[in-house]
């Protein structure tokens, strides 16, 4: 399951969506967001599915990657649905038997938010998958940099966001070690109910949190020990351009998002 956790993984490349600005890629994914939160029928998602199969398509990245980037959150949406399913009110009832009332409604709700949050996490799964962790960083500060009027601390929290991103990796690779150490010496983390399997999870933990720790401590002392001050005076070895593949990127989503709300309000 470890190994099916894609968020904070980059995956290099020389596609159209690589050589893409960072800002660009970051501005298309939050009209993504915008264009899954204006489909108002589960059978609109058609629209978000093929441009995310476009997207992806043009990333070159299989359909298998973005199904990896949704796996681990199978419990999630499994969840989602139950409660969507069942606790959602409507008119037509179904099913009727007891305390327990499944309505046309709530099946309609349930599959419609069960939908959102898939299209959700494997359409923001490509942003961190074609943009490097530095990338992503410079692009996040310079969206931000108008906000320095305020004195918002742009570059600290594009920094704080890239290290957590970098990091997510290298603490599922850690806990991944963790466990299969912890199996070699007799652990048990699949077996018995979810309590029992819950506290078999604190032989994980503790190791993970001190090398979760010790690697945090061992960055501080490497930053300062490289006289790191923050973002003042700081200069970049890649100055990021905009290229008319940005300027199409744009057009193409801004042409979904505006199809998705037509479909929403005339259909």
């Amino acid at each position: 399951m470890l190994r099916d956790i894609t968020l904070g993984q980059y995956m290099p490349g020389d596609t159209v969506v690589h050589r893409l600005d960072p800002r660009m890629k970051i501005i298309l994914t939050v009209l993504y967001i915008a264009i899954i939160f204006c489909v108002t029928s589960p059978l609109w998602y058609i629209v978000p599915l093929c441009y995310l199969l476009f997207a992806s398509k043009m990333a070159g990245l299989m359909p298998a990657h973005l199904i990896k980037a949704v796996k681990p959150l199978r419990f999630l949406l499994i969840l989602t649905f139950i409660l969507n399913l069942f606790f959602s009110s409507g008119e037509t009832v179904w099913v009727h038997w007891g305390i327990i009332k499944i309505t046309q409604e709530g099946v309609f709700t349930a599959i419609h938010f069960s939908m959102r949050l898939i299209f959700l996490v494997a359409g923001t799964s490509l942003l961190t998958l074609t943009t490097s962790p530095v990338a992503l960083s410079d692009g996040i500060e310079m969206l931000l940099k108008p906000l320095k009027v305020v004195h918002f601390p742009a570059h600290e929290l594009a920094m704080m966001m890239t290290i957590a991103l970098r990091f997510i990796p290298t603490l599922i690779e850690e806990a991944d070690k963790i466990m299969k150490a912890q199996m070699a010496r007799g652990a048990d983390f699949e077996s018995g109910n979810l309590i029992k399997r819950a506290k078999a999870m604190v032989p994980l933990l503790v190791p993970l949190f001190v090398s979760a720790f010790r690697r945090a401590t061992d960055l501080a002392m490497a930053m300062e020990a490289r006289c790191y001050h923050g973002g003042e005076g700081r200069t970049r070895l890649r100055v990021l351009k905009f290229i008319p593949a940005d300027g199409w990127a744009l057009v193409i989503t801004t042409f979904a998002l505006l199809a998705t709300i037509f479909l929403g309000k005339w259909l």
